[in-house]
């Protein structure tokens, strides 16, 4: 029977960073990556590319986990002399709604607190503001300014709606290419030894109550792969992967779409930052729009409430004019299907939501360039974070509920993950992510504490 040292079943982002660590890192042999089609193609391609340390929480550990990501995203990029063009524009958070300014200070402080930075407040009274760079990411300023100053946020980002009160522009945060990342890194793999093998995982088989191989199907037939080491890093079938050794996953997922379109009036100008509404929105429809959609019932949703997060960013250098914007505006878990299932209204909704917050968007509405819309699965915790750690089976290790913040993530996510597998020392945030944290009672009690995760 043919023997891997170490089987990962996944070829996205997570699973090349697990192969990544293990190999060029810490000088595993015989890693086999089984990737049923093109590697990082199935989710991985279809994130937003960004990142953020800020993430509001009761603990410290997603920061911890997501400053290491950035720090080895850093080395990566100096590495190359960027070729993964990381930049760190930064996320701007913005609101019109002045009731909401105090909780967002009050979180601000806190997150800076738990390690994301420190906070600079602009009422001013304060220091000066410190527009952030377009390109590059050394030398700039971490944690997160918060303006209340209404001139202040004309004068630096007078494209965002006139009614616009506050803004919060985390710092240590921007976007990459995912692509030029991860075949980065699988490159370095193969180059020290991880095989890439085209096939789809059906079976693991277990002996003395320890994984002994997986059973991995191509083009019509099986092979069996001994090994001692199996690595769950299925993306959005990993809870289906999980089943294969008796382990129910305590994870759901929802399907998020993704709009590109050109926008040649730069309503949004091309160096802007991550830009995202905190504020529920109804949708802007002309008086006509509104009655037409009132007549049917199956539109009249439409008219409703709209929940906060719509967000966007420009995408790409030179002449390019691409702006990439989201919405998911239906959160409901669903199972994971391919081809996932088209959305009629998403493209108008998804304009139309940003154009709150970017009202000169709004010329778009009934001209707007054919978008290009893909999208895929957020496959998440119930307080939305992951799942780095072993499983029940000695052997069996996963990565996964990696909803949304998979790029961010997987560099830190590998490493941790190698650590376990061969025995290193861990970080401290490790515990966070392990699966038997849900045994603890304790934990189960601190569940409501995490609010919404930090979630886009």
């Amino acid at each position: 029977m043919p023997r891997a040292e170490v089987v990962i079943c996944g070829a996205g982002i997570a699973g090349v960073a697990t192969a990544y660590h293990l190999t060029v890192k810490q000088g595993v042999k015989g890693v086999v990556l089984v990737e049923q089609g093109e590697p990082l193609m199935l989710t991985s391609d279809k994130s937003t590319e960004a990142y953020r340390n800020w993430w509001p929480g009761p603990d410290p550990a997603m920061i911890a986990l997501m400053n290491r990501s950035i720090e080895l995203l850093e080395q990566i990029a100096r590495a190359t002399r960027n070729q993964i063009h990381l930049n760190r524009r930064g996320y701007v958070y913005a609101t019109a709604d002045p009731s909401k300014i105090p909780a967002l200070c009050e979180t601000a402080q806190h997150t800076a607190h738990l390690g994301a930075g420190p906070l600079r407040i602009h009422d001013g009274k304060g220091p000066g503001y410190l527009p952030a760079s377009a390109y590059g990411f050394e030398g700039l300023p971490d944690g997160a300014d918060l303006i209340t100053q209404r001139a202040l946020i004309r004068s630096y980002f007078p494209y965002l709606s006139p009614d616009t009160v506050a803004v919060l522009h985390a710092r240590k945060a921007g976007w990459l290419s995912a692509q030029q990342l991860g075949m980065w890194m699988l490159e370095q793999a193969r180059a020290q030894g991880v095989r890439l093998l085209r096939g789809k995982v059906v079976g693991v088989d277990t002996a003395g109550g320890r994984i002994a191989a997986v059973q991995i199907e191509q083009d019509g037939s099986s092979q069996t792969l001994e090994t001692p080491i199996f690595v769950n890093a299925a993306g959005p079938m990993q809870k289906e992967v999980a089943a294969m050794i008796g382990v129910d996953l305590p994870v759901f997922a929802e399907l998020h779409l993704k709009m590109s379109f050109p926008e040649p009036l730069r309503a949004v100008p091309r160096e802007a930052p991550m830009l995202i509404w905190m504020d529920e929105l109804e949708l802007p429809w002309s008086p006509e729009e509104r009655e037409v959609l009132a007549e049917d019932e199956s539109t009249r949703w439409l008219l409703g409430k709209f929940p906060p997060g719509a967000h966007c960013r420009p995408e790409g250098q030179g002449e390019s004019t691409t702006l990439i914007a989201l919405y998911n505006y239906h959160t409901k878990p669903v199972p994971p299907v391919f081809p996932w299932p088209a959305d009629p209204f998403y493209a108008d909704i998804t304009l139309r939501g940003i154009s709150v917050m970017v009202p000169g968007l709004r010329p778009y509405f009934h001209r707007a360039p054919k978008p290009w819309i893909d999208g895929g699965y957020y496959v998440k915790t119930q307080e939305n974070r992951p799942l780095i750690g072993p499983m029940p089976v000695e052997g069996a290790y996963l990565i996964g509920a990696l909803s949304g913040f998979g790029v961010m993530a997987a560099c830190a996510g590998g490493e941790l993950l190698a650590a376990h597998i061969i025995g290193n020392k861990l970080p401290e945030y490790a515990p966070a992510f392990l699966l038997r944290r849900y045994q603890d009672p304790a934990y189960q009690r601190r569940l409501e504490a995490f609010g919404d995760g930090a979630q886009l």
